[in-house]
């Protein structure tokens, strides 16, 4: 339950009836997150926008690569809504569950066994506790594991996204965690 009040899709006109649409056409409802903006449509709309291109990015980081690195980030930030949604969707995509257990207790220390990954996570890590302190060293570690220029602006911008959804989230009070696959799989709308 947020902390400020928010429109129900039964009460969404405009732009906002829109955005719901958007996404309900593939959820078949709109996410609490989405609904946290509600108050203010057009920012509705352009979240869900950034979301899908965000999550649309033709890099060569694996579906896997990149929700592990939302995931870190996300657990750093102590989000447990969308800490959830990214297990579930890691799992969905067969990254092993005791692997997922392992960076939701403490990312810093979680070691897939893959050098490419692990140099992904500990690049999530920096940029989330301390972007102030990533230099052009950490972009040559990425290089170094086969990270071409796009993936690492795709690394870049699924951190940073997750970042802002994760403030936004814990900043208005949606602490529940996502209890389906179908939720945390489907959300980007089409």
């Amino acid at each position: 339950m947020a902390w400020i009040r928010t429109i129900p899709r039964s009460e969404a006109t405009g732009t906002l009836k829109e955005a719901y649409d958007w996404q309900a056409k593939r959820l078949g409802e709109p996410t609490e997150f989405t609904q946290l903006g509600s108050l203010y449509p057009d920012m509705v709309m352009t979240r869900l926008q950034l979301y899908k291109t965000v999550e649309g990015c033709p890099s060569g980081l694996s579906p896997i690569e990149r929700q592990m690195a939302a995931l870190v980030t996300s657990v750093l930030n102590e989000t447990p809504y969308c800490s959830s949604g990214l297990c579930l969707k890691l799992e969905s995509l067969g990254a092993d569950r005791r692997f997922l257990d392992k960076v939701c207790s403490d990312p810093r220390a979680a070691r897939s066994g893959d050098p490419r990954l692990d140099a992904i996570m500990d690049h999530a890590v920096k940029l989330t506790l301390s972007p102030g302190q990533v230099d052009e060293a950490d972009i040559d570690v990425l290089r170094a594991q086969g990270l071409a220029d796009l993936d690492i602006l795709d690394l870049n911008n699924m951190v940073a996204y997750y970042c802002y959804t994760n403030r936004v989230t814990n900043g208005l009070g949606l602490k529940t965690s996502i209890g389906s696959a179908r939720e945390a799989t489907l959300a980007v709308p089409v």
